[in-house]
Order: structure tokens, then C-alpha cells, then sequence
């Protein structure tokens, strides 16, 4: 009698443990197939994105391209605006240089020597050429 009371015992307990393994696997089968669901939606965004973003570099690309074409075609303008600056400054240190060589013929400067005399002060004498 407590064999088979055993043995009932066992099956019953077999029967809840395999009830619960059922309940279980659809429990992980229901969260597979949302799972799945979710991953397809993520497929399908990331195919969106991945074509926008093409179109992105595509563009970026375009005005890359466009901006460097109108960066040449102004160099050259540049270039001359550097050159005039060069020419006039030149001119302009020509014209200092002029104006200080006028200026100094005009109102020359007088020529101080220093002479020590007997008591040993210093006197200053200013000669014009």
C-alpha cells in the first residue's frame, strides 16, 4: 500500500512538473515571437534610416563638391587682392622713404658734439651743415 500510495504520489508530481514545463515553454514561446516582432520592426527602421542616411551623404557630398568649385573659381581674386596689397605697400614705404629724405633736406638736423671744458663740464656745441 505505501508503494502504490508512493507511486501515486510520484505521478502526481510528475503530472504538476510537467504541467508547469508546458506553461513555461509557452510563456517563452509567446516572448520569442514578440521578440521576433520587435526585431523585424528594428530591421525594417534601421533599412529606413540606413537609406536616409545615404541620401544624407549623398548631399553632404554634393555641396562638398560644389563649395570646393567656388573656392577656385574666387582664388584667383585673392591672390590679386594679395598682390595690391603688396604693390601699395611698397608704394607706400617708397613714398615715406621720399618724404623722409624731402624732410630731412628741408630741415636738417644740427650736428651736437660734446666738448669738456677746463672745469669739466660738458658743453654742447651744435653745428648746421
Amino acid at each position: 500500500m505505501v508503494i502504490q500510495l508512493s507511486v501515486a504520489l510520484a505521478a502526481v508530481a510528475f503530472v504538476c512538473l510537467v504541467a508547469f514545463v508546458i506553461l513555461t515553454l509557452r510563456k517563452g514561446m509567446t516572448t520569442l515571437g514578440e521578440t521576433n516582432r520587435t526585431l523585424g520592426e528594428v530591421r525594417n527602421a534601421i533599412h529606413g534610416l540606413t537609406g536616409e542616411a545615404t541620401q544624407l551623404i549623398h548631399t553632404a557630398n554634393q555641396v562638398t563638391r560644389d563649395v570646393k568649385g567656388k573656392i577656385k573659381t574666387i582664388d584667383p581674386i585673392f591672390e590679386s587682392a594679395h598682390n595690391v596689397g603688396e604693390v601699395i605697400q611698397t608704394v607706400t614705404e617708397t613714398f615715406k622713404k621720399n618724404a623722409a629724405d624731402i624732410g630731412q633736406s628741408l630741415n636738417p638736423e644740427p650736428e651736437k658734439a660734446a666738448v669738456k671744458s677746463k672745469s669739466g663740464q660738458i658743453r654742447v656745441n651744435t653745428k648746421f651743415q
